[in-house]
Order: structure tokens, then sequence, then C-alpha cells
């Protein structure tokens, strides 16, 4: 799946390095409601191209996700600061 950086030169692995890393970091920074989206840019930084046949969780089953996920946060980051700011 990786052959593609076999036979890349030096200076294009640290280009593909570096734009990695960029995404990497704009992912890592997101928050407040930026959490939870759906992140094609990301993904598409792979060689691979593909349109993944995506399923998407009833409503409730969703819901319950997003809680598990907001109460995973409140475990594993207790002290970060929390706002009341609305989605807009």
């Amino acid at each position: 799946m990786d052959q593609d950086l076999e036979i890349m030169t030096r200076e294009a692995l640290i280009v593909e390095i570096k734009k990695l890393r960029s995404a990497i970091r704009q992912h890592r920074d997101a928050s407040g409601h930026d959490l939870c989206w759906y992140h094609p840019k990301l993904w598409a930084l792979l060689p691979e191209k593909s349109d993944p046949a995506l399923t998407v969780p009833d409503w409730s089953e969703f819901m319950q996700g997003c809680v598990k996920y907001r109460k995973s946060l409140d475990e594993q980051l207790p002290d970060v600061p929390r706002n009341n700011q609305e989605y807009k």
C-alpha cells in the first residue's frame, strides 16, 4: 500500500512528511464543536484514492455516541477549560 514511499527521493519524502504533519496538527488543534466532524480532507492525503462506503448511525445511536465521546473527554481531560459556546 505504501510502495510509493520506496521510490520517493529524500526531498519528496520531506515534502510529504511536512504536508502530513501540517494536516495532523490542524486536526489536533481542533477545539470546541470542530472536534465532531467528518474529515475527508485529512483522508484525501493518503495516496490511495477511495470513496469509502460510509454508514451513518440512526439519530438515537449517533447521539449516544456523542455523549459517550464527551464523557470520555471528561475522564481523559478533566482539567481542560469548558465553555458553553453555541454551535453556529
